[in-house]
């Protein structure tokens, strides 16, 4: 056992101290606490401990609501009171860019919180095993049985799972919050029989046999609104997580960009289109790059539901790749790539169009300041950073970071 005073907070959510003179990352611990804990896992240059005393606690420390939680792992800040959890995640966001972009003093919002930090998510993935259904435990395959989750939107928990059929492996269950569409996929290795699936007849159904997906209630897609635009969402496609927190994004990006009437905008990995067709201009275009089929079909019929069809012009690959093929002029890009960011060459695509400017939505600080870094090479000064807390109670954070291109 060891003593340790505990200076900041980790990107994974784990409290840091030192102890001779290596790291020490202590889960449920918060800055400026003396803790007592016993060392798990000591490597080379850092340790990992666990939590047996808090010594000297902080006054932002606050006693869990979840009755899962440090266990299921879906949440890892819930000991700490709200604002200082936001306070904590700017922080983060500050040192990732000061140490992997090299950026001395970034220039970093404070965050944007959530009015109500609970109930939030507007997507969950549950795992099975025989009569468990729950969240899967960090590191392990071990499943945690969860029949109520605080951070899960009530339209999801009125659909919550009690039994499922032992094909199933895995259940997204999905909702669109400003609409109260609700679909559940579920991933199995043989489609269930409709009559043995207990959900609320409201709900639409849809297996994964990957790669096909077979429909078994309703057409396998919800729709949401964002910002009074409504957007379909098919099964398999990547949507925000938070509904509220997806207007922020795209309030913050449309401000930002600054586009005039005629703008031509490059949406990189435009997903099901929500950024592009929300900030084009009246009379302006945007093109729209996404490796993913499917989320281009609901690009393109979401263009058609928002009177975009003559405006919006979509790619299916590769970013970097596309643009190394079909070189694009625009100008302004905004991009919100996967959680491990962008490749050299889609960067190098990206920089190449002349847009003025970047607007890159990241869920990762880490990757973001990578890439920050790069287009820096490339000719691009980082403006502002803005952090959306988009997961409450947890260590994920989202940025909207504005990149200005350096005239020459």
């Amino acid at each position: 056992m060891a003593i340790v005073e505990l200076s900041d907070l980790a990107h994974g959510g784990e409290a840091v101290g030192r102890l001779e003179g290596k790291a020490v990352f202590v889960a449920g611990g918060i800055p400026g606490e003396r803790v007592r804990v016993e060392i798990t896992e000591d490597a080379r240059r850092y340790s990992r401990a666990r939590l047996l005393q808090v010594l000297d606690p902080s006054p932002d420390r606050v006693s869990p609501p979840c009755p899962y939680y440090g266990d299921c792992g879906g949440c890892h800040l819930q000991h700490i009171r709200y604002e200082r959890q936001l306070a904590l995640k700017t922080e983060v966001v500050r040192t990732q860019l000061q140490r992997v972009a090299g950026v001395a003093e970034p220039h970093v919002l404070p965050m944007l919180g959530m009015a109500e930090p609970w109930g939030y998510r507007n997507q969950v993935q549950l795992h099975t095993r025989g009569r468990l259904i729950g969240y899967q435990r960090p590191r392990s395959h071990f499943i945690v049985p969860v029949a109520r989750c605080l951070i899960a939107h009530p339209l999801l928990q009125a659909m919550w799972p009690r039994e499922l059929p032992a094909s199933v492996e895995r259940v997204i269950l999905r909702a669109g919050i400003a609409t109260g569409e609700r679909l559940a996929l579920l991933e199995a290795n043989v489609a269930p029989e409709l009559a043995a699936l207990s959900f609320p007849q409201d709900v639409a159904l849809a297996v994964d046999l990957d790669p096909r997906l077979e429909p078994l209630r309703y057409a396998p897609w919800i729709h949401e609104r964002l910002l009074g635009r409504t957007f379909r969402v098919s099964a398999r496609v990547f949507f925000q997580n938070n509904t509220a927190g997806a207007e922020q994004l795209i309030r913050q990006a449309g401000n930002w960009l600054a586009l005039g009437p005629v703008a031509a905008l490059l949406d990189a990995y435009c997903g099901a289109g929500a950024f592009m067709l929300s900030l084009t201009p009246a009379d302006g275009s945007c093109l729209g790059i996404e490796s993913s089929s499917e989320a281009i079909g609901d690009a393109r019929a979401n263009a058609r539901l928002n009177d975009r069809t003559d405006q919006a012009f979509f790619e299916v690959g590769d970013v970097g790749r596309t643009l190394a093929q079909h070189p694009a002029r625009c100008d302004a890009v905004v991009l919100d790539p996967p959680r491990g960011g962008c490749s050299e060459e889609a960067l190098a695509g990206i920089a190449a169009t002349g847009a003025r400017r970047i607007v890159y939505v990241s869920c990762d600080p880490a990757t973001l300041a990578r890439d920050i870094g790069r287009l820096a090479r490339a000719g691009y000064h980082l403006e502002c950073v803005q952090p959306v807390d988009m997961f409450p109670q947890t260590f994920h954070v989202e940025c909207v970071a504005l990149m200005s291109r350096v005239e020459k």
